[in-house]
């Protein structure tokens, strides 16, 4: 067990830089959203932390608030051809989750780890 000492870390801070929860220093990640075994500075196990469909469903429910309450705007405002909203909406559509999953995967974790959650289990 590491016995170094290790301030607490803002999990919005860590959320937007993708670092490890415990540090602050090492990468979360090795790839876009795989998470690295362990940390390379500090050495935590990050191979059992899971932030399961939670930052998915954070994001659906925001990007669909920007793209469809957008597209009406856009709609009532300056009636464009279905063209326009099609190549408009479709691009954020997609652009709108890869930027936020990311950070709203590290920030979950980090609130696992703060948290110190644990799987759910019954005690007898």
């Amino acid at each position: 067990m590491d016995e170094r000492y290790f301030p607490p870390q803002s999990s919005l801070g860590l959320a937007l830089r993708g670092k490890c929860p415990r540090c602050g220093h090492g990468k979360l990640y090795k790839s876009y959203l795989k998470l690295a075994d362990k940390c390379d500075y500090c050495g935590l196990d990050l191979a059992k932390m899971d932030s399961g469909d939670g930052p998915a469903v954070f994001i659906i429910l925001i990007a669909g608030f920007l793209i469809v309450g957008g597209a009406l705007f856009v709609e009532v405002s300056y009636q464009p051809p279905y063209w326009v909203h099609g190549v408009l909406w479709g691009t954020l559509g997609i652009l709108i989750p890869l930027l936020l999953l990311q950070p709203f995967k590290t920030w979950l974790i980090a609130q696992q780890y703060k948290h110190k959650a644990q799987e759910g289990r019954l005690e007898r």
